[in-house]
């Protein structure tokens, strides 16, 4: 395994905050503030939290990282030392380190915000040239998806071993990835209409069938191990039990052309998506309990919100990429 380190100046800027009006509905008021980025058209792909409360973010086209202080609203960003290696997705772990996709170059990365060190781990199959988006489960051991490459990983960050299994589907194209209460990685399969799990010790996939045309993006998992997944093709917040395999449909508000694309579940149960097919993008929120909508507009456009984080406070980080910005959705209850 190769490891590549490097020591680099972090860039501070002092950004500017936009604010949108409070508003509230079916009970709930939500605000939502957004920052500009110092890297002109950085594509701020996908969000992250860290365990001290920071919003990280990945710069696709800048090659940085980027690190929000929700509390003095400063932005610092770190160069990768791999020219172009178009990071796209990335989570902390428990010591606030940011592992990263490196999605043009083919490898996973880690960064040590102290000291700007970065260590690359290198898939070594060709096939694997498109890491996507990573997640870490209760064990520490982070797993990602490979869109083109067709397959999904695991990375032990004990040992710096990967490896990698194909997915029984050609052209399945996992996307979206998350861990179940039992530490079973969930994902997406965006090229066709399946779900699937991996088994943490023999790697065996499970899949899922959902209803024809359904093309799922991201997935959240709530209560019970239940499976929430955006079906961006035809406009709908799919459910998934995987007890059974029984799934069931609810058209998003925006219709058929809203194109749902990020999706959390925050620590009240409550399913948070955006619907990037209309304009502006939304907010749109999921009650389980009375199987009700309600939507709040993104105040720069959005520029389609790829992927978002639920806070362990119940607040929801964003990434608006066509926009160039950053944003918080916060949430009173």
């Amino acid at each position: 395994m190769k490891h590549a380190r490097f020591f680099r100046f972090a860039i501070l800027v002092a950004p500017v905050l936009f604010l949108a009006a409070a508003i509230t509905a079916a009970g709930i008021k939500v605000r939502i503030e957004e920052w500009n980025l110092p890297s002109p058209a950085s594509l701020p792909h996908d969000p992250a939290v860290a365990p001290d409360g920071s919003l990280w973010y990945t710069g696709q086209r800048s090659n940085t990282l980027g690190r929000l202080d929700p509390k003095t609203g400063q932005i610092k960003e770190y160069s990768l030392k791999t020219p172009d290696s178009g990071p796209h997705g990335l989570v902390a772990d428990k010591e606030g380190n940011i592992w990263f996709t490196a999605n043009y170059k083919g490898y996973i990365g880690k960064l040590i915000p102290r000291t700007g060190a970065v260590t690359e781990y290198a898939l070594l199959d060709p096939a694997a040239r498109d890491p996507h988006t990573p997640v870490f489960d209760q064990k520490g051991v982070l797993w990602f998806t490979v869109q083109a490459g067709n397959v999904v990983g695991r990375l032990d960050p004990q040992t710096g071993v990967v490896k990698l299994k194909s997915l029984p589907t050609p052209n399945a194209h996992p996307y979206g990835i998350a861990i179940n209460t039992r530490g079973v990685p969930f994902f997406c399969e965006f090229g066709t209409n399946k779900l699937a799990a991996i088994d943490p010790g023999t790697m065996e996939i499970t899949e899922y069938a959902l209803p024809m045309g359904a093309r799922p993006r991201r997935l959240a998992i709530a209560e019970g191990d239940i499976i929430y997944y955006t079906d961006f093709a035809r406009g709908y917040l799919g459910r998934l039990d995987p007890n059974g395999g029984k799934v069931e449909e609810k058209a998003s508000p925006g219709g058929t052309g809203s194109k749902p694309y990020g999706i959390t579940v925050t620590s009240d149960g409550a399913v948070w998506y955006s619907e990037s097919g209309v304009s502006p993008n939304t907010i749109v929120r999921f009650d389980p309990k009375t199987k009700s909508f309600a939507g709040w507009p993104i105040p720069s456009g959005g520029g389609t919100v790829r992927n978002m984080v639920a806070t362990p406070g119940g607040d929801l980080y964003i990434a608006c990429s066509g926009v160039n910005r950053v944003g918080i959705v916060k949430i009173e209850r």
